[in-house]
């Protein structure tokens, strides 16, 4: 496995946003005042646009009203969608499995399991996880069903989903390995199979459900929300178009690359 000593990398505290959003969303005072803050912002501009006559009495009130409403069911409309457009599974062999990081257990235990069952049903003879801390404890318990040790492999280096891709070419591509199938949960799946796209892999995606019994439809709503949000900000980064990214003009990110494509030529030459 890379590991992380082999990046030598710290990891970082959890982003500003990340913090604020969950402190708004689960202080319903807050919430309540931010949301009806931005109905009466929305309103402002409107009456200080050119175009105010058309949302003056009735016609703006059923304006707002839709407008909110559109905002709150967006998550659930785009969250159907999604799932329902992604790519079928052809059931073919691949070149590699690879699993994607969640975190706790609870959360990624059925990506485990998913991928020990395509293992054992000879869909690809590698499996190989992805992500800061995940990737050794999924291994560990791949290692408990019975995966052997050979067949394991992964990257413990990665702190994002465009990482993960990156970490996981520069290990898997020097061996060949282009042809793959994704396993994470249903809201991450877009960003992660555009983002492997663009990263050089041809990419099954087979998604699990994420949530554990204990994760409130509350939380579950944020979850979704902030990577549907993921999702257009890998978009208008310009991360999912096949090139190298301006994301690796960092000396330092692209040194750790390097010894990632280096340690994935070794274990080509060791098979």
């Amino acid at each position: 496995m890379f590991y992380s000593n082999l990046c030598d990398r710290p990891l970082p505290e959890k982003p500003i946003f990340v913090d604020w959003f969950t402190f708004v969303w689960f202080n319903k005072p807050v919430l309540i005042a931010i949301l009806i803050l931005s109905v009466f912002g929305i309103y402002w501009v409107i009456r200080h646009a050119r175009w105010k006559h058309r949302f003056n009495g009735k016609r703006g009130f059923v304006w707002l009203l839709g407008f909110t409403a559109a905002l709150v069911l967006m998550p659930f409309v785009a969250d159907k969608a999604l799932v329902v457009s992604l790519p079928s599974d052809p059931g073919s062999t691949v070149d590699a499995i690879v699993l994607l990081g969640r975190g706790p257990f609870p959360f990624s235990e059925p990506r485990v399991n998913l991928a020990a069952e395509f293992w054992q049903a000879k869909r690809s003879p590698v499996i190989f996880a992805s992500g800061r801390i995940d990737a050794i404890n999924m291994i560990e318990r791949l290692k408990a069903k019975g995966i052997p040790d050979r067949v394991l492999d992964g990257e413990d280096c990665s702190l994002t989903t465009w990482e993960n891709a990156v970490f996981t070419a520069a290990v898997l591509q020097p061996q060949g390995i282009r042809r793959i199938l994704l396993i994470t949960d249903e809201p991450h799946m877009w960003r992660s199979l555009l983002v492997f796209r663009a990263n050089g892999f041809d990419v099954i995606p087979r998604t699990t459900f994420i949530f554990p019994g204990f994760f409130g439809k509350k939380a579950q709503f944020f979850l979704k929300l902030r990577e549907y949000a993921g999702l257009v900000s890998y978009g208008l980064r310009g991360l999912y178009f096949p090139k190298r990214s301006p994301e690796l003009n960092s000396p330092d990110l692209l040194h750790l690359v390097q010894k990632a494509e280096r340690y994935g030529q070794q274990r080509r030459l060791q098979k």
